[in-house]
């Protein structure tokens, strides 16, 4: 069977049938439709030859739709509730009734900080939403944002990608962590040469062993001992507690580790500016009210932690 070429009929007419089904009158159907009577007449001759039958036949007062009238308006009223639904869900997000899950890129470290209090945000304003965290390597990240693999990216992110939109959450900065009675960390300052010289864990999701910390070290013509790269921060508790290793943490995170009664945190012995954790999403979804209305949850959940 030869398809219809849908480019070829007026939609609009589809539209008028619904009317005039219902209303069973001209007059009243090109009222509702804010037509005049004339213009609703002349849909109603153009629907007639698009379907080879009368459709609406006046008997009485009444325009009583013909047998085959009948038989198609089930499918053109579904198609139609079918294409309103479409456009009302795309211009109206209710995060109250919304059963839905969006995705969110995320190193382990900025998820442990928000995602407590995103879910305890979303426990009473939100509670049939479900989010979905994957890391993401940042040379491909403006891709996966583009594809809608990930609907915002949160890191630092000094050079977005074309076509994104970045904003700041929250500052960060370093803090050492060290176990309890670690020898070579007092309660006194500890110098750059000793901290060069001790024994660090590196966390890296680049697999590289080059740090910001080690880019200052070297203008001081020194040179850290890493003796563990690992793209898991979490592990660095377990670690640092049974050894003398000792690594560079973001404050919250480190914060958060000294609650463990093994671990200690200490001021680093070098200048380091703080930096931006930012949230990052594509052009594409900018205008898109389910993505904004994450972007604006975001960004109240992180304004107390």
């Amino acid at each position: 069977m030869k398809s219809i070429d849908l480019a070829s009929i007026d939609l609009n007419l589809l539209v008028a049938f619904e009317a005039l089904f219902e209303e069973r009158s001209v007059t009243a159907a090109a009222k509702r439709l804010y037509l005049g009577q004339p213009a609703m007449s002349a849909a109603l001759r153009r629907l007639r030859i698009l379907f080879n039958d009368e459709l609406f036949i006046r008997i009485g007062r009444e325009m009583q739709p013909t047998s085959k009238a009948s038989a198609i308006a089930p499918g053109i009223f579904a198609a139609l509730g079918q294409i309103r639904a479409s456009i009302e869900s795309s211009q109206s997000f209710d995060p109250s009734s919304a059963q839905r899950y969006f995705t969110i890129g995320s190193a382990d470290y900025i998820s442990f900080v928000i995602l407590p209090k995103l879910l305890e945000y979303c426990r009473a304003k939100a509670p049939l939403l479900n989010f979905r965290m994957i890391g993401f390597d940042k040379d491909s990240v403006g891709e996966m944002l583009e594809q809608g693999t990930i609907h915002v990216a949160l890191g630092v992110f000094p050079n977005p990608p074309r076509q994104t939109i970045c904003v700041p959450l929250f500052q960060e900065h370093f803090i050492g962590i060290a176990r309890q009675k670690h020898p070579a960390i007092t309660d006194k300052p500890i110098s750059l040469e000793t901290f060069a010289n001790l024994s660090h864990a590196l966390v890296t999701i680049r697999q590289d062993a080059t740090g910001e910390i080690d880019k200052i070290l070297a203008t001081h013509n020194l040179q850290r001992h890493i003796l563990l790269t690992t793209p898991h921060m979490l592990v660095l508790p377990a670690i640092i507690s049974s050894s003398d290793i000792v690594a560079a943490v973001p404050y919250r995170i480190g914060a958060h580790f000294s609650n463990n009664s093994s671990i200690k945190l200490f001021e680093l012995p070098l200048e380091m500016q703080p930096w931006t954790v930012s949230m990052m999403w594509s052009q594409l979804t900018d205008k898109d009210d389910a993505n904004h209305w994450l972007r604006e949850t975001l960004k109240t959940v992180c304004e107390h932690i």
